[in-house]
């Protein structure tokens, strides 16, 4: 089995389908006003975007978009205005990290890992 397909929680979707389409994401399903699907640069999966009431309570949903060039992907998105938590840096584990939350709160992690995304030093 694959994993294709993340839905994350949203109470507001003309905000967050625009925020989505500003970091790349192309619009492939608008169902609204419950539903709505990307598809990510490589092609290859999806995620999408239902319509709540009320969001998750504590930490959320967090969700990692997987990006090679990912200093320059964040710094072009700083400079069409996105908002970062935190800007790249390299992680204990290995990873190199950039964090924002979207709209409704769900965290957001823009990475790099290179080979030790399935292969770190200490897989089992």
């Amino acid at each position: 089995m694959n994993l294709n397909q993340v839905t994350l929680p949203s109470t507001d979707f003309k905000r967050s389908i625009a925020f989505y389409q500003a970091l790349g994401f192309t619009l492939i399903v608008q169902a609204l006003p419950e539903y709505a699907r990307f598809l990510c640069e490589d092609g290859k999966s999806t995620f999408s975007l239902h319509l709540v009431r009320e969001l998750p309570v504590g930490e959320g949903i967090w969700i990692y978009f997987e990006e090679e060039e990912l200093d320059a992907k964040v710094e072009k998105l700083l400079s069409q205005g996105i908002v970062f938590e935190e800007l790249p840096v390299d992680k204990p584990w290995l990873w190199r990290e950039a964090r924002l939350k979207d709209p409704d709160h769900n965290q957001l992690i823009l990475y790099w890992a290179g080979v030790n995304r399935i292969d770190p030093p200490w897989k089992i």
